[in-house]
């Protein structure tokens, strides 16, 4: 795999995530990790614990004004989800799907800046508009203030037990070990997650009452407890080429710690071995799942298939899951695909000591979804 290299100069004025943390959630991410903040990234986590400030008293606001109508806010039908693992797909299927006028989604706002946003969304997007990149850092997908995101950062952000607290300090253990699949929450930090995860539903509806359509890869591996959670939840799981997937996944998250991590990464193996032991985390626990699932509210569909024709594809995922709706939405979706039609997902080169690994250590889902080595000549992630 071509290296990812030392990635550009970082830029002062676009904010890192851990300034949408509040104040404790944040003290408490640092105490975890014992303040082992690098020289380099001092000024970022200086930052970070001026703004969380802000943050905790604007939740203390938000809270006093929209707390009670937060807590009785009902959900508009079942949850969408979108699963799939990170480089799949996920992201494109979202905005697909939110095409649609009758769904909603937590934006970018939102979440990053979960604990306040009902009180402070309009002031944030427009002064501060500036301040959102136009792409984001891992590849060259649109970002901005009102695009779908994904709600896992939310989770993160508001201090409940999230892989991505992981970001911050990249040469520690885990901060929370076992919370891509939750299985290493004790019974109160999962019914904590709960409650938090929900409530941040809620809130997302009160400002926006439309069915939620929700995107994040770790949530793959939650299907069982999102099934509790929600039993008429409906899931689309996207699948794609694992030797594209497991360079890009390994740029993500060198990207996102680059942009975002308090500590410099000192050994690469350690995301080498983070994308191959997550991968089967997550797909171990979502074939767990599937026999659980009721029919009529799961769909699975390749990426490449999905790229090369949309509109069947949608089409499908509608009639599977019973959405209803497809002749409206199609023509929304057209205007889209024009929109969009000539962009470049970015190109990696995986080498043949890379390609034997995945075969080996991820070859029965590889087999699985179809994706046959020789026959596997996708680059693009």
């Amino acid at each position: 795999m071509t290296p990812a290299g030392p990635g550009p100069k970082r830029d002062p004025w676009v904010p890192r995530m851990w300034e949408g943390s509040d104040y404790p959630a944040f003290l408490r991410l640092l105490a975890r990790n014992h303040f082992a903040v690098h020289p380099p990234q001092l000024w970022i986590a200086a930052v970070a614990s001026v703004v969380t400030i802000g943050n905790m008293v604007g939740r203390w606001f938000t809270t006093g004004r929209h707390g009670d109508a937060v807590r009785r806010t009902e959900l508009v039908g079942p949850p969408v989800f979108v699963i799939g693992h990170w480089r799949t797909g996920t992201t494109l299927l979202h905005e697909l799907l939110c095409l649609d006028t009758r769904f909603t989604s937590p934006t970018y706002l939102q979440c990053f800046a979960p604990n306040h946003f009902l009180l402070t969304e309009h002031l944030l997007k427009g002064p501060l508009k500036f301040l959102v990149p136009d792409k984001r850092p891992m590849d060259n997908m649109a970002a901005g203030w009102d695009r779908p995101q994904e709600d896992e950062f939310a989770l993160c952000l508001l201090g409940l037990p999230s892989p991505y607290a992981d970001i911050a300090f990249p040469n520690r253990p885990p901060v929370f070990p076992g919370s891509l699949d939750l299985s290493g929450l004790t019974p109160a930090q999962l019914a904590g997650w709960k409650r938090g995860f929900r409530r941040f539903l809620q809130a997302v509806t009160y400002r926006d009452p439309r069915r939620l359509v929700l995107k994040s890869p770790p949530h793959t591996a939650r299907v069982k407890v999102l099934l509790d959670l929600f039993p008429d939840a409906r899931f689309v799981h996207i699948v794609r080429d694992p030797y594209v997937v497991f360079p890009s996944t390994i740029n993500l998250w060198n990207s996102l710690g680059r942009k975002h991590g308090l500590q410099t990464p000192r050994d690469p193996g350690r995301i080498r071995e983070k994308v191959f032991s997550e991968f089967r985390t997550v797909y171990d626990r979502l074939e767990e799942a599937k026999p659980l699932i009721p029919r009529g509210q799961f769909h699975e569909l390749r990426y490449e298939e999905l790229v090369r024709d949309t509109p069947v594809q949608m089409r499908g995922v509608f009639d599977a899951l019973g959405l209803g709706g497809y002749a409206d939405y199609e023509p929304r979706l057209r205007v889209y695909l024009t929109a969009t039609k000539g962009y470049e997902a970015n190109r990696y080169t995986l080498s043949d000591a890379d390609r034997d690994e995945v075969t080996q250590r991820w070859g029965d889902v590889i087999q699985r979804y179809g994706y046959d080595e020789r026959a596997s000549g996708e680059r693009p992630a």
